[in-house]
């Protein structure tokens, strides 16, 4: 059975939780718009995710959909421990030892589960707590178990509340042990993506890549770099060179950089992914007054238009699908805005030369840019693509082309995977027929779809012989009839 779904060009990334964990919930945001689902491996245990996952999967059968599953890895996140009565007042000019001994914390001392962190800081470096609600100064360290820091702006200290250190150049792993059980759990389920968190260095994903080799050999999951580490910011180029795809993760980034610098990194960011076609999700507090409200704020309406005005693959939402009220509302709410600026068109499609850096890859890059420039000539509706590795797919999207994205593959694990990928629609394909024979049979399926009309012209890039599933080698424009 297939359900017809409006789609957006722009996708939605929903974030999984106990507000969003049965079939009925989850058929209604896919029916809403939700086109990927998150699973964030900072909460929730593995029984629970795989019957999530399972339902996934059946309604992906039931609807005819592809929606595609992201995992998110914790990462190294420094936090404090216990604390008397879960909260304890910190006072303005008051000092705070940080001990690497567990113990119960009052506001005198309080233990921190990163055991480098003596050996890590500086005096006069800042310690921020609970996303930097609390403020401190690093005075003094041992270098072994204890740091000495005054408050700098005080407040109630309570529980297992995580910790940035903006200025300091932390020597944790960018996998922990409990990331590595994740990415082991994840990759045996078949996730698509995989979110490493508080990445500082391209070097982290070359790491990830590694281990996900060696894990599981044939994994088709890629990689989603998340930035919210300043060394991060100062390493994008090489970040970008080795991920899969990038995520803005606005939370931890705002309170590690100055506030006022997020709203420019993130364009930033949004423009270096597009320029290497690479997807990139703009995340946190999208539409987080939805977690409890029947609406969103204004602010927010304006947040998640610019970021589809900025061209993002897509926008994410956290806390208000996984804990709040009314998942599905707020997928609609947020597919309604994205839907009303996709159709100005001139604000968000933009042009771009051609970057060409891959000799190996010459002519296929060639003929996907060249096959978006044929389209905006001849005002095409879609731009269609056989594809078996995704490639093509990755580079059409990434030129952001007025017409429509129709992928066509025999390769059934990219299908939930490029559905992440801007404007991009996939479709499981497997006939083994002449080059002209599948272009009409493709041709024949979309318009008994309702997907193309008669007068459309559209754009066929392919490569032949289709049977070699080489690379894009040609491009044909037709007129549908």
């Amino acid at each position: 059975m297939s359900v017809r779904i409006s789609y957006n060009r722009t996708k939605i990334v929903a974030t999984l939780g106990p507000a969003s964990s049965t079939p009925e919930i989850l058929e209604e945001m896919i029916k809403a718009g939700a086109d990927v689902f998150r699973v964030n491996f900072s909460h929730g245990d593995y029984s629970a995710v795989e019957d999530v996952v399972k339902h996934i999967h059946d309604l992906n059968r039931k609807l005819g959909t592809h929606v595609s599953i992201l995992g998110d890895l914790q990462g190294p996140k420094l936090r404090i421990g216990e604390v008397e009565n879960n909260g304890v007042e910190l006072k303005e000019g008051a000092k705070l030892t940080f001990t690497s001994e567990k113990v119960m914390g009052n506001a005198d001392r309080v233990f921190m589960t990163y055991q480098q962190f003596p050996r890590d800081v500086k005096p006069g470096e800042n310690v921020l707590i609970d996303d930097g609600k609390l403020v401190l100064r690093v005075d003094s360290t041992n270098g072994k178990d204890e740091v000495v820091a005054t408050v700098l702006h005080g407040g109630i200290l309570s529980s297992k509340k995580g910790v940035n250190l903006p200025n300091t150049k932390i020597s944790l792993p960018c996998l922990t042990e409990k990331d590595l059980k994740d990415l082991e759990f994840a990759l045996k389920m078949d996730f698509d993506w995989i979110g490493l968190s508080f990445v500082r260095s391209g070097a982290d994903i070359i790491e990830l890549k590694h281990i996900i080799k060696e894990l599981k050999a044939d994994s088709k999951a890629r990689v989603i770099a998340k930035i919210e580490k300043p060394e991060a910011v100062l390493d994008i180029e090489n970040i970008i060179s080795e991920t899969d795809g990038l995520m803005v993760a606005r939370g931890d980034l705002g309170v590690e950089v100055p506030m006022q610098r997020v709203p420019v990194i993130q364009k930033m960011l949004v423009k270096k992914c597009r320029e290497a076609c690479k997807p990139v999700i703009i995340a946190t507090q999208m539409m987080e007054s939805m977690i409890t409200n029947i609406t969103p704020s204004r602010a927010e309406v304006n947040d998640v238009a610019n970021s589809v005005m900025d061209g993002a693959d897509a926008v994410m939402l956290s806390g208000e699908t996984s804990v709040g009220k009314h998942p599905h509302k707020v997928v609609e709410a947020m597919s309604k805005i994205i839907a009303q600026v996709e159709e100005e068109h001139s604000l968000y499609y933009s042009e771009r030369p051609p970057i060409f850096k891959d000799p190996s890859r010459f002519i296929s890059d060639n003929l996907c840019y060249s096959a978006t420039q044929l389209a905006k000539q001849v005002n095409a509706s879609a731009i269609i693509t056989m594809t078996h590795s995704g490639y093509t797919a990755f580079r059409v999207s990434g030129y952001r082309p007025r017409a429509n994205v129709f992928v066509f593959t025999s390769n059934y694990n990219i299908l939930t995977q490029l559905n992440l990928l801007w404007g991009v629609r996939c479709f499981y394909y497997d006939k083994n027929i002449s080059t002209d024979h599948t272009i009409a049979d493709i041709k024949f399926i979309l318009k008994k779809n309702g997907l193309i009309s008669a007068g459309d012209y559209i754009i066929n890039i392919a490569s032949i012989p289709l049977s070699e599933k080489g690379m894009t080698n040609m491009v044909k424009l037709t007129e549908v009839e």
